[in-house]
């Protein structure tokens, strides 16, 4: 039998550090239950200390998949207590600690003397730290793993040290990784190797990798990791994460599967569900999937240039080296429209990863009904779409109850906006230099807002001169980017949808500060791995 490779996904934590990629609690059970449903072997389902909404997703998933739960916590031990209260629900657990190891982390984040004057003072208190951490971490769980942050840029001798050390003190997982993506895949390697052969106990303990992809090269360092001795990858649902991201997780698990006569690897992904994994990811996190993506790529499966079309009708490997199918995109679709029923709603929807419950599904067929009636045919991309419509409608304090705008070319354009606030309901009217700039304006004039929009993208998400389009608006309030994300067959309709999520989610994160139940400590050394 095959040698297996670990899946550790971080979509829910690492790849939700996205910039606008915040989800709800409720989309991030959603997504735990597809991963689920993809056979990862663990979730890292959150930073737990570090918000009352954090705290309370990791909880909920804990209690909602049967797979290993992790949750982030630093090397302080409050943050490995609150990662246990939200974790010990769970049938299985894992508390993941860290904290910085390379010199340039210890020298700009440690400054403080506490923590020594030298550097060599301060990396005595680190190596202390992370021991303690883990045997507080152990206490809770025998399931403990450890990553020194930016190890990539660590010096060999110190993360051996620190490896050594953490190993000792009972962490059963040690996590090398590439924060910041720096280095390239036969140095990555290279260091994984050398902790392998320099370290006295790295048998009592399974290496994992965690690379960034700041140069490209996260999945060339994670495949090469594996070949020198890592067998366990974190990754993440399209790749992504902070900055440029993470290691994308159906390019690694594909890679391993497509090439499995020269890695003799394998992992226990169900391949099928990577394309509704990928499509749902993307629907809740409003981040859109390059059309050239590896994998699950609009374009992965697409062929345009005649020799290569010619190729493909006579033998589909001249060019393509695994199929559509493979990865749970179909060939043939069921189209659904307006004379469709429940039972193949509910059916199609089931196949898209969605089980609902039969007052949820009678709420989604009202709204499929209400677009059938706009659309001939209704695609899965629709309702995925129209899903998380359902998951977004979950949790609004403002709901918009009408909108009449008026255009006429030449002059200016006039909007007229009914919203619900709560149990009242206010109106409000206003001109603007365009449709969608008067519904902005008349949008503020009701609730008595006033934001400057950052980023404001269109783009249609199906097929069709019915298609539907999709608005994605950020704005930048409290010091952090809120993002909404409205969806309908007419674009001002969805840029009134999506205003009036920013508006919802800003209006959630003051609410939550306002009864914020932890305080994260020691902000010092805040930057996850």
């Amino acid at each position: 039998m095959k040698e297996k490779i670990v899946i550790f996904d971080t979509t829910l934590r690492d790849g939700e550090q996205s910039p606008g990629a915040s989800l709800n609690v409720l989309e991030k059970v959603e997504i735990a239950r597809q991963l689920a449903k993809l056979k990862v072997d663990i979730i890292e389902a959150g930073f737990p200390v570090s918000s009352p909404t954090q705290f309370e997703a990791v909880q909920q998933i804990a209690e909602s998949v049967d797979v290993t739960v992790t949750g982030l916590a630093r090397a302080v031990e409050q943050d490995i207590q609150v990662a246990y209260e939200a974790l010990k629900g769970a049938r299985r657990f894992r508390i993941h600690t860290f904290i910085g190891t390379s010199d340039i982390h210890i020298k700009e984040k440690f400054r403080d003397n506490r923590y020594g004057r030298t550097l060599k003072d301060k990396r005595a208190t680190i190596l202390k730290m992370a021991q303690e951490a883990v045997a507080f971490a152990k206490t809770f769980t025998d399931d403990v793993e450890f990553s020194p942050e930016d190890a990539g840029r660590t010096d060999i001798g110190y993360l051996v040290e620190v490896v050594e050390a953490t190993i000792a003190a009972g962490a059963v997982t040690v996590n090398i990784p590439d924060t910041t993506g720096y280095t390239m895949p036969a140095e990555f390697g290279a260091k994984i190797a050398e902790l392998r052969k320099r370290v006295s106990n790295i048998d009592q303990a399974m290496i994992s990798v965690h690379c960034h992809n700041d140069l490209g090269l996260a999945v060339a360092n994670s495949l090469s990791a594996i070949q020198n001795g890592a067998r366990q990858v974190e990754c993440t649902i399209n790749g992504i994460g902070e900055r440029a991201g993470n290691a994308a997780l159906e390019e690694i698990v594909m890679a391993l599967k497509v090439r499995e006569d020269y890695w003799g690897f394998q992992t226990g992904i169900q391949v099928e569900e990577i394309f509704n994994t990928s499509r749902m990811v993307s629907a809740f996190t409003g981040l859109i999937v390059q059309p050239n993506k590896a994998v699950v790529g609009d374009n992965a499966f697409a062929h345009e240039a005649g020799i290569h079309q010619d190729g493909v009708l006579k033998s589909r490997q001249t060019y393509e080296i695994m199929s559509a199918e493979s990865v749970g995109v179909a060939k043939t679709r069921m189209i659904l429209g307006r004379h469709s029923g429940r039972h193949g709603l509910a059916a199609r929807l089931k196949e898209l990863g969605y089980n609902l419950s039969k007052e949820d599904l009678q709420h989604a067929y009202d709204k499929f009904v209400e677009l059938a009636d706009k659309k001939k045919e209704i695609l899965d991309d629709d309702l995925r779409i129209l899903m998380g419509d359902e998951i977004y409608a979950t949790d609004r304090h403002y709901e918009m109850q009408s909108l009449h705008v008026s255009v006429d070319t030449g002059t200016t354009s006039t909007a007229t906006i009914s919203i619900k606030v709560g149990d009242r309901a206010v109106q409000d009217s206003a001109v603007g230099d365009g449709p969608v700039d008067a519904t902005f304006k008349a949008i503020d004039r009701a609730l008595g807002t006033k934001a400057s929009i950052e980023s404001y993208q269109v783009r249609s998400v199906t097929a069709g001169r019915d298609a539907q389009g999709e608005v994605l608006v950020r704005i930048r309030r409290h010091g952090r980017l809120f993002m909404g994300r409205g969806v309908s067959t007419d674009i001002i309709e969805a840029s009134a949808k999506a205003y009036l999520q920013v508006l919802n989610d800003e209006w959630a994160y003051t609410q939550e500060a306002q009864n914020k139940l932890t305080t994260p400590v020691d902000e010092s050394f805040a930057q996850t791995v």
